[in-house]
């Protein structure tokens, strides 16, 4: 009788310890890597550009709840938000902080971290920023892609001037809070010069600030607008695109985003694959690379977009010239 006990006991030991061994495997497994997502827009008017970055992610074996974790911190268009945002991936210790589109949430993560690697893309000069002191050789705990936005706008200016030659005034929507503003305004003034435009200036934080701003360019004549690069103006890429339209002035935005709306014209690089390179070097990260050795990269490839339906709606005939450079015309 004893023995059958004691054979019991074993077995029930035994069976113990192997139900045990499951839990005890998957303690020792490591835990699976969080990535924070730092972006100024809103996730409503972001979603393809969300998808692109996850893509850029599984590229290098990195799947969404399978073996990467994502925290996701939007500000909404609000700057100020930023630092606190930031703050708080930082306070949940995740593996790599990834900033995909603005400089304002670049400069919030540096100022919160030193330790925690992070990959921005932005438009402006990394460099000029303070971001990484090379581009080639970037240094501590900051690699990223750049745009190179501010060189981008006078290019925008020429094709308005190409769109409208009899143009004289050329208004643009500038966010102040944002660090870009100073740096584009200060390249499109010297363009503007050179091919004999003035520009009218007019500034918004906030959508009804949008809406007064296009009825001050009415008021001071101004025969076409164009935006400053800002996370806030794509948000509200729809209320842009129509009142240009209401007010009959033909525009040039910085992203087809704006086209896709129902904007006259985009010219810029890819903010897709700019999310999805933004994924791809997150994914290098985790899997060891060191941010200071990644070069900032740069996109090759800039993007014209017409959209003919706006065209005819203001009463504009697009030059053959504009249509045989654009990369897509929007029927």
């Amino acid at each position: 009788m004893a023995s059958h006990i004691g054979r019991r006991k074993f077995l029930a030991t035994l069976g113990g310890a192997a139900a045990a061994w499951p839990l005890a495997a998957r303690a020792q497994q490591p835990a699976m890597p969080v990535v924070g997502f730092l972006y100024a827009g809103s996730p409503e008017t972001s979603a393809h550009l969300v998808a692109a970055f996850r893509k850029g992610l599984g590229e290098t074996g990195y799947v969404e709840g399978h073996s990467v974790a994502i925290e996701f911190r939007f500000a909404q268009g609000d700057y100020k938000q930023l630092p606190e945002l930031a703050a708080d991936l930082v306070g949940r210790h995740v593996a790599v902080i990834a900033t995909p589109s603005d400089m304002p949430s670049a400069l919030a993560a540096k100022a919160a971290t030193s330790r925690i690697p992070i990959v921005f893309g932005t438009g402006g000069d990394p460099v000029l920023s303070g971001l990484v002191p090379s581009l080639n050789r970037p240094g501590g705990n900051i690699t990223g892609i750049s745009v190179m936005t501010t060189e981008l706008a006078a290019k925008r200016l020429e094709l308005l001037k190409d769109l409208i030659p009899g143009a004289t005034r050329v208004g643009v929507l500038a966010n102040p809070d944002s660090p870009l503003t100073e740096p584009v305004l200060k390249d499109l003034h010297t363009a503007a010069a050179s091919i004999g435009l003035q520009l009218e200036i007019v500034t918004a934080r906030t959508g009804l600030e949008i809406d007064g701003g296009f009825a001050t360019l009415l008021q001071r004549r101004a025969d076409a607008v164009m935006n400053v690069p800002d996370a806030l103006f794509t948000n509200r890429r729809v209320q842009i695109a129509i009142l240009a339209a209401h007010h009959r002035l033909p525009a040039v935005y910085t992203s087809r985003e704006y086209t896709e709306a129902g904007g006259l014209m985009s010219y810029g690089p890819s903010f897709p694959e700019l999310f999805r390179e933004v994924g791809t070097y997150v994914g290098r990260v985790l899997k060891g690379e060191r941010p200071a050795d990644l070069p900032v990269l740069r996109p090759t490839k800039f993007e014209l977009v017409i959209t003919l339906p706006t065209a005819r709606l203001l009463g504009l005939e697009i030059p053959s010239t504009l249509l045989a450079i654009a990369d897509e015309v929007i029927e």
